[in-house]
């Protein structure tokens, strides 16, 4: 099939890509929704400006759609972004990198209904440590952009999703129930390399915001 990409360039949306193309599809684009609103319930916002550098280092072109992030309104935009893509790219369905949230899932899958197009979800589901274990596994370079949850603090902000991450969040599942996979919000991802990307991303500035006692942002440059 013909496809287009909920694009966030966090792990979820980059995985989903990767693994869509293991299975033979056709990606023809990216949607990228670029979202005012920090605590958008639907779009992964910290460094989402950086996709068009990701999508330069795909070959794949991109179509960006700017949202005010109001609850439910935003879903009319990310409507006319899908239309958009279906029209221009011919797409015949959509990619999500959902994994837990029943609230994204099925807002997108309804919006591909009515838009005559197959909701494409490869990640749906999946063991959050054999994940992060795959991404290792797969040489996906991916660093923290965003931390929202006790007891992650400055430190943990540009980190790299390693071996030795993925044992500490584990031990942080255990004592705290921190998301392995950050799919509570916990934490937000940005993705400098991996088997797509024709070269890495050089990280050329980076500063760090805190936002609240356990609430930490990264402002990243790439290029």
């Amino acid at each position: 099939m013909k496809l287009g990409v909920l694009f966030s360039g966090g792990k979820d949306s980059v995985y989903a890509t990767y693994v869509s193309k293991k299975y033979g599809h056709e990606i023809e684009c990216l949607i990228s929704i670029f979202s005012k609103n920090k605590e958008s319930f639907m779009f992964h916002t910290p460094a989402v400006e950086k996709t068009k550098i990701q999508a330069s280092s795909m070959n794949v072109p991109i179509l960006i759609q700017r949202t005010d992030g109001k609850k439910e309104d935003e879903l009319t935009d990310l409507r006319d972004a899908i239309k958009k893509a279906k029209n221009k790219f011919k797409i015949d369905g959509v990619v999500t990198g959902a994994i837990k949230s029943v609230y994204q899932a099925s807002r997108i899958q309804r919006i591909c209904d009515e838009l005559g197009l197959v909701c494409f979800n490869p990640l749906w589901q999946k063991d959050e440590e054999i994940y992060l274990e795959e991404l290792v596994k797969n040489k996906f370079k991916i660093i923290l952009t965003g931390v929202f949850a006790f007891p992650f603090d400055e430190k943990w902000i540009g980190r790299e999703i390693d071996k030795k991450f993925i044992d500490e969040i584990k031990t942080l599942n255990k004592k705290y129930k921190i998301h392995v996979a950050g799919e509570g919000g916990e934490y937000e991802t940005f993705v400098v390399d991996c088997p797509l990307f024709s070269r890495p991303l050089n990280v050329v500035g980076k500063k760090i915001l805190k936002e609240g006692e356990n609430s930490f942002r990264l402002e990243v440059e790439v290029k």
